[in-house]
């Protein structure tokens, strides 16, 4: 343990995030998002959501600056009549921690599961909302 970390941060997924680089990035997968075929780098969050996660990591890590849209979710599909309510939150959460007035894309399904293979890491959660992964690109830490 550590003070002022919070608990939901296991000590390989503190190790990812120190561990990435400018411009790297790393996804937040729900708990249907293919993520073990998927990852270069896999690490297990489940049964915790992505909002608290978001909650814990943002602090720590700041978004890229250098592009418009350093936060990203998979679009719904064309005629899917699912609601996405948990965007609203991420919302809330990135806008709390970064400056920038749209800093979140949609990135359409395949485009997305293709950004996701060239990530840094996935981290498989228990997030049980649909259409809720997000890919958070690293930026600089300044003083």
């Amino acid at each position: 343990m550590l003070k002022g970390i919070s608990s939901l941060l296991s000590p390989e997924l503190l190790k990812i995030l120190m561990e990435m680089g400018h411009s790297d990035e790393i996804v937040l997968a729900d708990g249907n998002f293919p993520a073990a075929s998927h990852a270069q780098r896999l690490v297990r969050c489940d049964g915790h959501g992505i909002p608290e996660l978001l909650e814990a990591i943002l602090p720590l890590f700041p978004l890229d600056v250098y592009v418009d849209r350093p936060v990203a979710l998979m679009a719904v599909m064309p005629g899917d009549p699912v609601e996405t309510p948990i965007w609203d939150e991420y919302r809330r959460i990135v806008g709390r921690h970064h400056a920038a007035d749209q800093p979140i894309q949609e990135v359409e399904r395949f485009a997305f599961y293709e950004r996701a293979k060239r990530a840094y890491a996935i981290v498989s959660t228990g997030e049980k909302a649909l259409y809720a992964n997000v890919i958070l690109k690293k930026g600089v830490v300044t003083l």
